[in-house]
């Protein structure tokens, strides 16, 4: 897209010019949110990688962002003419006119494959030789939850609760919780929801709650050890999800899970909240599974014992990722040190899968790779049937799915893990 310049960071979000696009130094995931919904058309960051949350956000909202152009606002002023390209990485700054004309040949081309891929959305995700696959939508937002029939998902696989939390100034209280997570499942319908509890720490800051500065927040007090360190944190919105899902089924999943002790604790303030809930006579939900993610990697060797507990799990690979190649994904300086594809990944989804086939412990992926047609090819050949994927995704994926032979891409992979 031709996309006009906002420079600076202190302009007013609610005069944003149309097409504007926003430079800045970096930004929290929090940070596009304060913007009104379509405002921004691109982003430029000068640091952060395309694995930061902030970068996971933009392409939620299907904002072009590219990173990692160092010196960027020194070399723009407001006015002019910047191509963001998110698909290659690349900004072109004051681009001549043969490369405008290029742009505008290669939108025509993707608006070309984006109603071709629309096409496919009310098809099922069915493998050649007739496997069907499950394709669900990460999200966020009400809006996300409202665009379900748009990418032809068959529900939200990842719901990032946080999301409410990191724009208040102040910690939402019962009913603000209930209510949105009443939106959500009311706009998903009879379609299946998964509600991940608050993930904060690292590059996600939730200002009421700052603790003190950690040398490496990354592996410090985040996520579900957050919740577990304050229980009347995680024990509220456990409560307003119970509320929000009274006679409905209610999916409640963990996020960040290193220990099965972890998990037990957990699951236990969920049976706490839904005694509380019995003895003031709340309606229940009909159906409660409540489920982990798989993004340490201490737990491959404690497979056997989590799966005991759990009603499902997920496997997060982008945080699965970053810890097993000690590379921190939000640092452009390692981000690329990594490859999803690599033997030993491989080998540790492999080994996830085995493991949760042979307890019955439904499995899904719910990273960036299932998004990513490569990516999701190696997924399903490795034996994973419920993939939870960016909106943006869905449709590029089902198109590969619906031209796969599985039983060869089994074939093909097995030699590939060693």
């Amino acid at each position: 897209r031709l996309l006009r310049i906002l420079a600076g960071e202190e302009t007013t979000r609610r005069t944003l010019p149309d097409n504007a696009i926003l430079v800045a130094r970096n930004l929290g995931p929090a940070d596009l949110l304060e913007y009104p919904a379509g405002a921004l058309k691109g982003l430029l960051l000068e640091e952060g990688s395309a694995a930061s949350h902030a970068a996971l956000v933009a392409r939620a909202l299907e904002i072009p962002c590219v990173g990692r152009l160092s010196g960027v606002q020194d070399r723009l002023s407001e006015g002019d003419i910047v191509i963001v390209d998110g698909e290659t990485a690349e900004a072109h700054l004051r681009p001549r006119a043969h490369v405008i004309e290029a742009a505008r040949s290669r939108l025509l081309i993707r608006e070309s494959l984006r109603a071709d891929i629309a096409g496919l959305r009310h098809l099922a995700a069915i493998t050649l030789d007739g496997e069907p696959i499950t394709l669900l939508s990460n999200a966020g937002l009400v809006s996300d939850a409202a665009a379900l029939d748009a990418t032809g998902a068959d529900g939200i696989g990842l719901f990032r609760t946080e999301f409410q939390f990191m724009v208040q100034d102040k910690l939402p209280g019962l009913e603000a919780q209930t209510a949105l997570y009443t939106q959500i499942l009311d706009a998903a319908g009879d379609q299946p929801v998964t509600f991940r509890t608050l993930d904060i720490g690292g590059d996600k800051v939730v200002t009421f709650l700052q603790g003190g500065r950690e040398e490496n927040p990354a592996l410090g007090r985040r996520s579900i050890r957050l919740g577990l360190d304050r229980p009347p944190l995680l024990r509220l919105q456990l409560r307003a999800l119970l509320r929000a899902a009274r006679g409905r089924e209610l999916r409640v999943m963990f996020p960040l899970i290193a220990s099965v002790d972890e998990f037990t604790l957990a699951k236990g303030l969920v049976d706490a909240e839904c005694d509380w809930a019995r003895r003031r006579g709340w309606a229940l939900p009909s159906i409660l599974r409540v489920g982990a993610m798989i993004e340490a990697p201490a737990l491959l060797w404690h497979l056997e014992a989590l799966l005991a507990q759990t009603d499902f799990v997920s496997v997060g690979t982008n945080d699965l990722m970053q810890y097993m190649f000690a590379a921190d994904r939000t640092n452009p300086s390692v981000a690329d040190r990594y490859d999803t594809l690599s033997p030993p990944f491989l080998r540790a989804l492999a080994q996830i899968h085995a493991a949760c086939a042979a307890s019955g412990t439904p499995v899904s992926v719910c990273g960036e790779m299932a998004g990513r047609p490569l990516e999701a090819f190696a997924l399903i050949a490795l034996g994973f049937r419920r993939l939870s994927a960016p909106a943006s995704g869905i449709g590029r994926v089902k198109r590969m799915i619906l031209t796969l032979p599985l039983a060869r891409a089994e074939k093909l992979i097995a030699p590939l893990l060693t």
